[in-house]
């Protein structure tokens, strides 16, 4: 039976065989599905602990894509939906995560947990470039299952000039910004910028304690121009 192409391949930790046998399972007794092509490459690279794209790969596949690391889950996403600035991204069939359009993460549900974050007020990351001082950023978080929802954090801000960052092998200067998180999370987020559009690259973003999120634009998603 031929399987339609499905985008993106996420491979999971140790923690969840269970789970990737139990999907395993389903596709196995129910054929071809939309997310069975990429389940399958799951299971091809099992053996490996982390996923790394290669440039090939990467220009193989026609969707946006972004790498991420996170505690529990290490994928190459592929963009999935827009609804106006909001983006949801697909860990092959493991994990969901929402980005908006400047590169920042907005949550991430699936694997039994449901992390979510927003910002309250005027976000000062549609305008980095213009960052010159620290900002105050005020956010609120709902964490699932810990059941804990509208936890109030502040985040402080600042620019902390250039870096040479390796993307796909190639060497590009980024600009960076660092937040330092405070209140009811204890952390730092940092973020590298393309210095002439302000759009974040590469970042390290926490969505829970303990738990923070890398993520590298492969192939970023740029809106079709009018």
């Amino acid at each position: 039976m031929a399987c339609h192409d499905s985008p993106g391949a996420a491979i999971a930790r140790p923690q969840h065989w269970l789970i990737l046998a139990s999907v395993l399972a389903t596709l196995v007794l129910g054929g071809c599905t939309s997310a069975s092509r990429s389940t399958s490459d799951s299971f091809r690279l099992l053996l490996q602990r982390d996923v790394q794209a290669t440039p090939a790969q990467v220009a193989a596949n026609r969707f946006p894509q972004v790498q991420l690391s996170a505690p529990d889950l290490s994928a190459v996403m592929v963009l999935g939906a827009i609804d106006g600035a909001q983006q949801t991204w697909f860990a092959g069939s493991l994990a969901v995560f929402q980005l908006d359009d400047t590169g920042l993460l907005r949550g991430t549900s699936g694997l039994g947990r449901s992390y979510q974050t927003r910002i309250v007020g005027a976000s000062p990351f549609s305008r980095l470039l213009s960052l010159g001082a620290p900002v105050t950023v005020s956010r609120e978080y709902d964490w699932v299952p810990a059941y804990a929802l509208g936890v109030k954090v502040t985040g402080t801000l600042s620019r902390a000039g250039s870096e040479s960052v390796e993307i796909l092998g190639r060497k590009v200067t980024l600009l960076r910004f660092e937040e330092t998180l405070s209140g009811g999370l204890t952390a730092r987020n940092v973020y590298w910028a393309d210095p002439s559009t302000g759009f974040i690259l590469k970042s390290r973003q926490y969505l829970a304690p303990h738990y923070a999120v890398d993520m590298v634009q492969l192939k970023p998603y740029r809106k079709a121009q009018d």
